[in-house]
């Protein structure tokens, strides 16, 4: 490869995911005589090798920067090192502008408004987003794609595609509608949380019922309250169901929000210093993956004193969320069991349906056409100085981008 750039200087190398062959050597349990590490030997080698009259420019990508072998990264070699995140507001704008390129678009759809809906999205979740609504559209046998596509595509990719031909029973659907209408009742009534995007009792991916929240605007960091709320948010569901069916009821489907619950209040910790017993300091370093790291063993840089304290902590923390949720769906019990009756009723609410239900008593409207049309076709509400909806293109079938 190195000959070939020579011999066409000036011109650039690009090597996609480097961490392939540029991880640390003498990570894991190959040794170091693996062909990955004469790979890196011989890269090493060529880089340094470089005069400056080749006319030779290197450039890597990878997702594991924290894995590459520092010998790589020193001056001379590859000595600038560019991030590249998530896009924000304004590139999800201009990204999905790009993909929608040759995609017909609905006098309705505002790019800027599923530019605020989309927070956290990469480009190739957003690639995706536009690709899913146009087939959602192809499958309607519609000419335009629709800001309801769009909407409906976000759920599919976020949450993923609806299990319509899984058959809950009765009992079932009920402990599933209380289950996520404890979720959506303590995410309204906490102090700091998101809000509440859509509930659904429909299965989805894994789950059999799910409660979105979506951020108002980019997040970059999160708040002590936050994350008791969310912890809180998460004991919801388990806590309804002890409430309205009894302990001897409770279900397994709340596993996944006890481990996440869990997995937070352990970084609040170890990690960030939330906890006045243990202070500021960091714990359980050199906790990664093995192989993934710099070497197979794992230290054990805590004593079995401050372990058990961190345990202790640890339940504190997720117990107080789990009082938390008890005492707000105490509280609020007329308001559980009114979203509940709703959910199994109508399966999806949209937030604004929610909020007209809880607050104004109205119950959700569902238009009587054949499409499926669930909650209002805006997830964010759009502001005065938005961009006029996009002019109907030409009357062409939807070409799904790639």
């Amino acid at each position: 490869m190195f000959e070939q750039a020579k011999k066409n200087a000036p011109c650039i190398i690009f090597i996609d995911e480097i961490d392939a062959v540029g991880r640390h050597r003498g990570a894991g349990l190959g040794g170091g005589n693996d062909e990955r590490e004469q790979t890196l030997n011989q890269l090493l080698v060529e880089m340094d090798g470089f005069e400056a009259s080749e006319n030779i420019i290197l450039i890597a990508a990878t997702n594991r920067p924290d894995v590459l072998d520092p010998a790589l990264l020193r001056p001379g070699r590859f000595d600038r090192q560019v991030v590249v995140p998530n896009p924000d507001v304004s590139g999800r704008e201009r990204i999905l502008r790009v993909h929608m390129k040759d995609v017909p678009l609905a006098a309705d759809v505002n790019v800027k408004t599923l530019a605020r809906g989309t927070p956290g999205f990469s480009g190739a979740d957003l690639a995706n987003l536009v690709n899913e609504a146009a087939l959602m559209a192809a499958r309607k046998d519609r000419r335009m794609v629709t800001h309801r596509d769009f909407e409906d595509a976000k759920d599919k990719v976020m949450m993923g595609s609806e299990r319509k031909s899984m058959a809950m029973n009765e009992e079932e659907r009920r402990l599933t509608a209380y289950h996520e209408a404890g979720h959506a009742i303590v995410a309204i009534n906490v102090k700091m949380a998101d809000p509440v995007h859509k509930a659904t009792i429909v299965p989805r991916g894994r789950a059999l019922g799910m409660v979105m929240q979506l951020p108002e605007g980019d997040r970059y960091s999160m708040k002590f309250q936050q994350m008791i709320d969310r912890i809180a948010i998460m004991a919801g569901g388990r806590v309804a169901e002890e409430l309205i069916f009894g302990p001897e009821s409770i279900t397994s489907g709340a596993s996944s929000d006890i481990e996440q619950a869990t997995k937070l209040a352990r970084a609040m910790v170890t990690r960030w210093g939330f906890s006045e017993k243990l202070g500021t300091v960091a714990y359980g370093e050199n906790q990664e993956e093995v192989f993934l790291g710099h070497s197979v063993s794992r230290s054990q840089n805590v004593s079995e004193e401050t372990a058990r304290i961190i345990d202790e902590e640890v339940r504190r923390i997720v117990t107080e969320g789990w009082e938390e949720a008890r005492r707000i769906l105490t509280e609020k019990a007329g308001d559980h069991e009114k979203l509940s009756q709703a959910l199994l009723e109508y399966e999806t609410l949209s937030g604004d349906e929610i909020k007209d239900l809880l607050e104004n008593g109205q119950p959700p409207r569902r238009d009587d056409d054949n499409d499926t049309v669930v909650g209002p076709s805006l997830s964010v509400p759009a502001t005065p100085e938005d961009e006029p909806a996009a002019e109907p293109q030409a009357a062409a079938q939807p070409a799904p981008s790639a």
